[in-house]
């Protein structure tokens, strides 16, 4: 059974990929509409807008710039830690694992049709 929908109140955790960072901030359920138009989590150290990383996400450790690099490509691409407490799948461990991963994730997001096309003609 999903954790997060067990009990709860638990923290999100936010990413700063300027200073290689990440914080847990109140989670956004746990607010009023109110408040939650108005918030815009800001790293305490360079001020700028942090991401939405998700519950299970791991920071690397800061000095680790591959692995930060790698955490930034899967959120720019869409990916992120936010699951039901299940797992948030595979994600590439290495950076140089990231290219095929990407590739893999956008050939699965094809039509049947072009799946098909690329598999005849491959």
């Amino acid at each position: 059974m999903c954790r997060y929908a067990m009990s709860g109140p638990y923290k999100d955790i936010y990413a700063c990929f300027n200073c290689r960072k990440s914080f847990k901030q109140v989670s956004r359920h746990d607010l009023s509409p109110e408040v939650v138009a108005q918030l815009e989590y800001k790293c305490p150290q360079c001020a700028t807008s942090m991401v939405s990383m998700g519950q299970d996400f791991q920071a690397p450790k800061q000095n680790d710039t591959k692995q930060w690099t790698k955490v930034m490509m899967l959120y720019r691409h869409g990916f992120t830690y936010h699951n039901c407490g299940c797992g948030a799948g595979y994600r590439p461990a290495d950076l140089r694992e990231l290219s095929d991963f990407l590739e893999q994730q956008e050939a699965g997001k094809a039509s049947e049709g072009k799946r098909l096309l690329q598999r005849l003609t491959s």
